[in-house]
């Protein structure tokens, strides 16, 4: 982990706040591309992932982030909005999970609300490449509006568009309309509230976008999308050992309690970081992170929100 201070601290919107991130003698920092993040270790535990939303350099002096207050959150967001100029905090060198393709033809970029932090990283680099893309920010309203002022300054400012809805669903856009049909080289990446990635994906595979041009971030579990809470039997396959996991608690509380400790990052299924082999038996996948097809071939879940499908999965461990 680095050990950095806050050096700036700024609003970008009402419930938005832009941190900047430096070692304390100023020195370099580890290089990242557009669409990565970083791990911040809150306290007590807490593990939290922001994008970074600065331009991208090999060996910055300083890591920009965003992050939105989130009243009913379990504390990261409401920790962070704490914080003041002078702060130290340990930090993870950025990882990515959301990089750009390098041979995309064309790329879309289309960010709801905070959604926009990874998507600025994305336009800047796209932007000193040369390449052909457009950025649309959607948002509920001007006052909500973060970075509005940054983007209009911006030398792809033409290739940004903004659109505001006023809370009337009759003023979203069309996503289908916006999108257009997509080359075989055209890539889209999309980051938003979960309802907001839902119909930018389904519009997008109506115009016939394929799986592997569609990139998507999520910054939270939709709780709409967790199945029903039942208990069922995890053993693991080197030690032979069983316990059963209770409906309400998940597969990572309950090994840690036999001292068989996952690594574990965001707990909702977001980031991979807890991901584990599956044996037997089939996952009730639950997570945002692996894709359709690696859901399909359930020899891997996050047993941080995963479960079980039947009574009994076997893990590797």
């Amino acid at each position: 982990m680095l050990d950095l201070i806050v050096t700036a601290v700024q609003r970008e919107a009402p419930t938005i706040l832009a941190f900047d991130l430096a070692r304390a003698d100023g020195g370099p920092l580890p290089g990242f591309a557009a669409g990565a993040h970083l791990e911040i270790a809150l306290g007590d535990g807490l593990l939290r992932h922001y994008s970074l939303c600065a331009t991208p350099e090999p060996a910055p002096t300083r890591y920009r982030i965003a992050v939105l207050l989130v009243p009913d959150s379990r504390g990261g967001s409401q920790a962070m909005h704490r914080l003041q100029v002078g702060d130290r905090l340990q930090v993870s060198e950025p990882r990515n999970l959301f990089a750009l393709v390098p041979s995309a033809r064309r790329t879309q970029l289309l960010a709801g609300g905070i959604g926009i932090t990874p998507l600025l990283a994305m336009a800047e680099q796209l932007y000193q490449q040369g390449a052909r893309f457009t950025l649309r920010y959607l948002v509920r309203d001007r006052g909500h509006a973060a970075f509005i002022p940054w983007l209009k300054a911006r030398p792809y400012a033409e290739q940004v568009r903004v659109h505001f809805d006023q809370h009337d669903p009759a003023l979203r856009p069309n996503f289908q309309h916006l999108l257009g049909p997509a080359a075989p080289d055209d890539h889209l990446y999309v980051c938003g509230p979960a309802g907001f990635m839902a119909a930018v994906v389904d519009a997008a595979q109506a115009q016939g976008w394929q799986p592997g041009q569609i990139h998507r971030e999520y910054f939270a579990a939709d709780p709409a999308a967790q199945g029903e809470q039942r208990a069922f039997e995890v053993e693991l396959a080197r030690s032979g050992r069983r316990v059963q996991v209770p409906a309400e608690r998940s597969v990572v509380e309950v090994l840690a309690d036999m001292g068989v400790v996952l690594p574990v990052s965001c707990g909702q299924g977001l980031c991979g970081t807890c991901l584990t082999p599956v044996l037997a038996g089939e996952p009730e996948h639950r997570d945002l992170f692996l894709s359709a097809a690696e859901h399909a071939a359930n020899d891997r879940f996050t047993p941080c929100c995963s479960r079980a499908k039947g009574e009994r999965l076997v893990l590797d461990l």
